[in-house]
């Protein structure tokens, strides 16, 4: 009975685990994001920023699943987010198209960042009740990774203004319902 009662235990103590296995597969796609886009493998970049954000988005969905959502977990996500949703998309637009403005293309991908870093926080932070306020890193994120597709049809100065846009909505007060 005793053997039983621990098998159990030992069970739960891993399905409460495999939200935070998630978060760190989210990060490792996110490094390999950033280690292709330095290779100027920018679609593969952009391949693992979108793997990552699956995998963002199973890791709240077994968090709940598991009744397994945590202080820690929470830390974890954010800090996953930032480098896969935050990082990796900057320097993908950077490389694919900023790079050509100089400082002021440098200057838009790290206000991308510190714009996330700073949503990530207030996130972690306050109460959601039901809602995102300001634009989710992630969202931003892939927002930012998928205009690769646009680079051939679009001038160049659009990337950096939707750059900015996006930073300047992931630090906005605007409220969006969670789905």
């Amino acid at each position: 009975m005793f053997l039983l009662h621990q098998l159990d235990h030992t069970v739960k103590k891993l399905k409460g685990q495999i939200a935070n296995a998630l978060t760190i597969i989210n990060l490792g796609f996110g490094a390999f994001a950033i280690l292709f886009i330095l290779q100027n493998e920018l679609r593969l970049g952009l391949l693992f920023i979108m793997i990552a954000a699956l995998c963002d988005r199973l890791d709240g969905a077994a968090a709940r699943r598991f009744n397994s959502t945590s202080d820690f977990g929470k830390q974890l996500d954010s800090l996953s987010d930032i480098i896969s949703f935050g990082v990796a998309p900057a320097l993908l637009i950077y490389q694919a198209v900023l790079f050509s403005f100089g400082l002021p293309g440098m200057f838009s991908a790290i206000f991308f960042i510190a714009c996330g870093a700073i949503r990530l926080a207030r996130f972690n932070i306050t109460e959601s009740n039901g809602y995102f306020v300001g634009l989710p890193i992630t969202a931003a994120g892939c927002i930012l990774t998928l205009q690769l597709f646009l680079v051939p049809h679009v001038p160049n100065f659009v990337f950096l203004l939707t750059t900015l846009f996006l930073s300047v909505l992931m630090i906005s007060t605007f409220t969006v319902r969670k789905m």
